[in-house]
């Protein structure tokens, strides 16, 4: 399976303009199993119920049956499950949760196609791609600020984009590479498959299904043709100054040496995305000042600080380093570490009476998940400061046991230092860590 990905994967870099015909052939058993065991073991089940324990007990099997449909066109996927989940600014974000057998062909399915578009895809798009994470987006954002003549950011927020996608326009991109139309039939089917809510299915000509495995992959390739490699040209051709682009799925931003460049890109990108039944959110798209020379300018012009913009959980800030040079300084975003905070609270509240020992192990588990993402260099007082208000939270589910209980604070620093990591920086400089990986 190796060998033959990496096949498609070497003609697709050499022939960007080829169309590759015979495709459906590498969703075999071997494909599907893999993509079997990339998934989650503890994921919500769809419409079908099957979760999958359920699937693994008789796997071989099912397998082998559900490849023979796939490939005599048999296969039928189900309708997706809606549910919703919290968002940090009190919203609640739609999911689509697929069956499990519809995520296997998908997963088998983005495997196929990672071969392909992974040689095509922009170097600024980091989003939902192998060997990506945010982390590369975030290193490459500090270090583009840090070190270009950046003045100016765009920060730019696609309105419900997984929601807003014309599948129509969808289609048509995929086409420009894939002419296997099988493999065609196979994506028409997961769009049109339809959501599931309050035992009423819908089926509508747009969006993509936001939480299915194969979406994050669809909403690449649209991004790419409506907006990556048009940006790509507007940089070589209209821009005066310096540009940098950072894009993560549908979260944008760009940066600029002059204003006039950032205005009218501004302008163009939203005509832009309007052609392909995209809108920019008006409450979260913003042009502001920002860099090393933001606050010097500010403040002869009298307007006060730069504004701060935020990004994959962070907040970043024109700061300055102990010697007073610039430093680009990010720290968690508070609306994150208040709904942070407010679901350990409410998990505690269900672990009230659960052993100490126990509680220390999962409050502990809690911190190191954080503690692995947002530990960047000048994020410490933030790590600092949750830490210090888990144990408080801590302190008081352990006082509300019991009216003799002597959870004082003496008591509990001692828990938290046997249970919980204290926070320190994991992750590097950027300047260090940061590589270009664009296929040149």
């Amino acid at each position: 399976m190796t060998q033959a990905l990496d096949r498609v994967r070497q003609a697709a870099r050499l022939k960007k303009k080829e169309r590759f015909t015979a495709l459906l052939h590498h969703i075999n058993v071997d494909t599907l199993r893999t993509a079997f065991y990339a998934l989650k073991r503890k994921a919500a089940p769809g419409v079908d119920g099957v979760t999958w324990r359920d699937y693994e007990a008789d796997l071989e099997p099912r397998l082998k049956e559900l490849h023979e449909r796939v490939h005599r066109g048999a296969y039928r996927p189900q309708p997706s499950r809606r549910m919703f989940i919290p968002k940090a600014d009190g919203k609640r974000r739609p999911l689509a949760i697929a069956a499990l057998e519809d995520k296997i062909v998908q997963g088998a399915t983005v495997m196929v196609l990672n071969a392909i578009y992974e040689g095509d895809f922009c170097g600024f798009s980091y989003g939902f791609r192998p060997g990506r994470g945010p982390h590369d987006a975030l290193d490459a954002l500090c270090v583009a600020v840090e070190q270009r003549k950046v003045n100016w950011i765009v920060d730019a927020d696609i309105q419900n984009f997984f929601g807003s996608v014309s599948q129509d326009w969808l289609v048509r991109f995929l086409e420009h590479r894939i002419g296997d139309m099988r493999i065609i039939r196979l994506i028409r089917k997961w769009l049109k498959a339809g959501i599931l809510e309050d035992g009423v299915v819908t089926i509508e000509d747009r969006g993509t299904g936001q939480g299915s495995v194969i979406s994050p992959l669809l909403g690449n390739v649209y991004l790419h043709y409506v907006l990556d490699l048009w940006a790509e040209r507007w940089r070589r051709r209209e821009a005066a100054g310096v540009m940098v682009i950072v894009r993560y799925a549908d979260d944008l931003i760009v940066g600029f040496e002059h204003e006039g460049d950032a205005r009218r890109f501004l302008e163009a990108m939203r005509a832009r995305l309007e052609e392909f039944m995209l809108s920019l959110n008006p409450d979260k798209t913003r042009l502001i000042e920002f860099g090393c020379h933001a606050a010097a300018n500010r403040k002869k012009r009298g307007v006060g600080k730069p504004e701060t913009f935020a990004f994959l959980g962070f907040t970043f800030i024109c700061g300055k380093s102990r010697k007073g040079r610039f430093q680009l300084q990010r720290r968690t975003r508070g609306d994150r570490m208040r709904a942070k905070l407010k679901d350990i609270k409410a998990e505690l509240r269900q672990r009230m009476h659960w052993p100490i020992p126990e509680q220390g192990k999962w409050l502990g588990q809690l911190l190191r998940g954080h503690f692995g993402y947002f530990a960047v260099p000048t994020n410490i007082r933030a790590l600092a400061a949750l830490r210090y208000r888990v144990v408080d939270v801590w302190r008081r589910s352990l006082q509300r046991r019991s009216q003799k209980d002597g959870a004082t604070w003496e008591r509990v620093a001692e828990l938290a230092n046997e249970y919980l990591p204290k926070p320190r920086i994991l992750h590097p400089w950027p300047n260090i860590r940061f590589a270009v990986n664009h296929p040149r």
